[in-house]
């Protein structure tokens, strides 16, 4: 199995390799992570390409290292498949580059996302990853909340199919965070809930604090404090990490984006 930036588990996996490269990811050390794993060979070299473009998501930098990474993962893809798992490393990139300002790749993120959809079959393991990652070009670059949350639900029955718990974690938070927009709170809550409770069980450390900041915007006080705090906390044991974190440990404004 090819482990990418949002999904897998990480905790059921004999391979002693794939167990210490999950647990430096969820604990924020994307590139030692990305060390263990040979760039020679298709599957490790989309894994470590995805860990390097998670690391741009989380942290605001090693732009550079993403890049280099990823075309060694292009140019060593061979099948539909690992082409098409490349090329949505390529759109979640440029995505991330455009969300946080770096620079406008919004154009260049469509193309590769669309370019993945050509390459990888409906009902195929990435295909999930994919809709969810059209679904965040959707909400945040387009502001389509339709589209998105239709993207959004291909994926979360992608993942539930799948048995994808983190790419699960992942739509129940997205799609909690159009629910709260639209001011179903009841539903958000449940959603951060599950996301947060998914997070937790595998031990997913760096997606945690979000999550529980997240569940706080739907909770009445003192509840609502006391998940924010921790949340602090974890942002704090992680260095600083994610760096958007800061802004959301106060009530975020309406239609505030999350990553």
């Amino acid at each position: 199995m090819a482990y990418t930036a949002m999904s897998g588990n990480g905790t059921t996996d004999d391979d002693p390799l794939q167990t210490a490269v999950w647990r430096l990811r969820s604990r924020a050390c994307w590139a030692d992570a990305a060390a263990l794993l040979p760039p020679d060979r298709p599957a490790p070299a989309l894994q470590r390409a995805a860990l390097l473009v998670e690391r741009c998501l989380y942290t605001e930098r090693g732009w550079a290292e993403a890049e280099d990474a990823l075309r060694t993962a292009e140019a060593v893809a061979h099948s539909d498949d690992e082409r098409g798992a490349a090329a949505c490393e390529r759109g979640q990139l440029a995505y991330t580059a455009t969300l946080h300002g770096v620079r406008d790749r919004a154009d260049e993120a469509r193309a590769a996302l669309g370019r993945a959809a050509a390459l990888i079959a409906p009902g195929a393991p990435g295909r999930a990853l994919l809709d969810f990652r059209r679904g965040l070009v959707a909400e945040n670059l387009t502001r389509s909340p339709q589209a998105a949350r239709a993207a959004y639900r291909r994926a979360h029955a992608g993942a539930a199919a799948q048995a994808d718990p983190l790419l699960l974690s992942f739509t129940w938070r997205h799609l909690a965070g159009l629910s709260l927009r639209d001011g179903e709170v009841a539903a958000a809550r449940h959603g951060f809930a599950e996301s947060l409770r998914i997070r937790e069980e595998l031990g997913y450390l760096v997606g945690t604090a979000p999550a529980l900041a997240s569940l706080a915007d739907t909770e009445e006080e003192p509840e609502a404090s006391r998940l924010r705090e921790e949340a602090r906390r974890l942002f704090r044991l992680l260095g600083g990490v994610p760096t958007w974190l800061a802004r959301h440990l106060t009530p975020p404004a309406p239609g505030a984006a999350t990553a």
